[in-house]
């Protein structure tokens, strides 16, 4: 995806408005979800693994559920949140950086 698309993912949190772009772009295709929805899984990793490395974050599972949980406990679900982007009422970069903030500083 990222080739063809020429995507610069270099794991930063300027990387996830390209991400947000993309999903609009596919959304404005009109592309069913469940069509795009590996993509969306796809993109959703990446903004989990960024959101990881910006606050020291790990990633958890349950149940073949994926989230992210920031050294304060909480809990984000950037997997679900690339869904919602692809609804419409979602951000990738947001929920980044509402992670970023809540999280202690190091």
């Amino acid at each position: 995806m990222r080739e063809g698309a020429r995507l610069r993912l270099d794991y930063s949190a300027q990387s996830l408005w390209s991400i947000d772009r993309m999903i609009e772009g596919i959304r404005g295709e009109g592309a069913p979800l469940a069509a795009v929805e590996e993509v969306l899984r796809g993109f959703g990793a990446y903004a989990g693994e960024v959101m990881a490395r910006q606050t020291g974050a790990e990633w958890w599972a349950s149940g073949g559920d994926h989230w992210i949980r920031t050294p304060d406990g909480r809990l984000w679900d950037p997997i679900d949140e690339a869904r919602r982007c692809y609804a419409g009422n979602g951000s990738l970069r947001l929920l980044c950086r509402d992670a970023v903030h809540s999280a202690p500083r190091r």
